[in-house]
């Protein structure tokens, strides 16, 4: 979605780059607001009724359906591409909220920094691996192999098919080795969903016992907005702005999953050290300065270094802030808080596509759009600033 999705839909689906850059930005806002408004009621079902691996599951399966069914729009199908992206965006989100749940239990509270951190990390290696053979496979050969035809852009529709089969194929250890655990006589559909909504209101009413997880929520509300539109509109960006071909877009994705990788790796170590507070402040003054970088230059080499930059401070930035959260959240609420993690990194997610895309298309410059990251980096934080990390760790009565 990031390297190569997003900048095909724009040259390859689209009328028009800037109408392509516009509509982009409709489909992560709406993706964003529907997994804001499931999130923390999800993840309290699967509290409740110990059915965090199912959910995981479905949600999953949901999401290599939906990603296979993307190969299938081509130049012109705006709407049902938009659509499909809609289903495996959410779905996708849907299982991080579940994925991200079992932190806590499977890491002890002395190792968590750098047990997120390695996932992290592990994470965006296999995501470099993914775009090389996404290159070598589909995009490079010219003809295209497999047959694909190239008159209907299906060598870079069939990278969709790539990404859901490894997805599918990487997915089946978690499901085969990490155990869940088990509740008890789980409570019927109809009054499971009626003990979510009352340990929601119960949750937002006790919200003062956990002050620090709230001030967390709240800044990652503002900065995780920056990262969802570095996300959704990096490779956008280098195709609009510094022309970029998909193939230069799918090297520049190779790139910053490396960079991204060894600095989730590295810094996992540091988070353990300084704590989570203190490596997320440093990952967003730096992804500060790397978006201004790449706002103010004209030098593709600036760009590139820019990007780098981006990439060693993203991956230490979210799992920073997945494994401060795991240190302030309680026993037995795991699902429940990340649930609202997920609902504060998706609740104002429309903000950023929604102003850059707007902004892009009233000033007809993407650089113009893309200085609004900077604002929710500079907003978000400062509001980190607030957060205690120590009286955070006391009050989840975790050791």
């Amino acid at each position: 979605m990031t390297f190569v999705y997003a900048a095909f839909f724009a040259k390859g689906i689209a009328p028009d780059e800037t109408t392509g850059t516009d509509l982009w930005s409709t489909g992560i806002t709406i993706s964003a607001l529907l997994v804001a408004l499931l999130s923390p009621f999800m993840g309290a079902m699967a509290d409740r009724g110990g059915y965090r691996k199912r959910y995981l599951g479905i949600a999953t399966i949901v999401c290599i359906l939906a990603t296979y069914a993307l190969f299938f729009p081509q130049k012109g199908d705006v709407w049902m591409a938009l659509g499909i992206f809609i289903v495996a965006n959410v779905a996708f989100e849907m299982a991080n909220v579940f994925y991200n749940a079992f932190l806590p239990d499977i890491a002890p509270p002395d190792r968590i920094g750098r047990v997120s951190g390695y996932g992290w990390a592990l994470g965006y290696i296999g995501g470099l691996f993914c775009l090389v053979a996404g290159l070598v496979l589909f995009v490079q050969p010219d003809p295209p192999l497999f047959g694909l035809n190239a008159d209907t852009d299906a060598q870079f529709r069939a990278t969709n098919l790539l990404v859901a089969t490894w997805f599918a194929l990487f997915s089946i250890p978690m499901f085969l080795l990490v155990k869940d655990e088990k509740v008890e006589n789980p409570p019927p559909a109809s009054q499971l969903i009626r003990e979510a909504k009352d340990d929601l209101i119960r949750v937002f009413r006790e919200i003062k016992k956990y002050r620090q997880v709230f001030r967390l929520l709240v800044a990652r509300l503002i900065y995780n907005d920056g990262l969802i539109t570095i996300f959704g509109f990096g490779g956008l960006y280098a195709t609009v702005v510094f022309d970029f071909t998909l193939d230069d877009v799918i090297v520049f994705g190779i790139a910053l999953n490396l960079a991204a990788g060894f600095g989730a790796w590295a810094m996992g170590h540091l988070d353990d050290k300084l704590g989570g507070k203190t490596t997320i402040l440093i990952s967003i003054v730096g992804l500060i300065a790397a978006t201004l970088l790449a706002v103010f230059t004209r030098s593709v080499t600036w760009f590139w270094v820019a990007g780098i930059g981006v990439g060693l401070l993203a991956g230490p930035n979210q799992s920073a802030s997945r494994s401060l959260l795991g240190r302030f959240t309680p026993e037995m609420k795991e699902n429940e808080f990340y649930g609202f993690f997920a609902f504060s990194g998706k609740f104002t997610a429309f903000l950023g596509p929604f102003l850059l895309g707007k902004m892009t298309l009233l000033f007809d410059s993407m650089r113009i759009g893309i200085v609004v990251v900077v604002l929710l980096f500079l907003v978000g934080g400062a509001l980190l600033l607030r957060v205690d990390e120590k009286e955070g760790i006391a009050a989840s009565g975790r050791t």
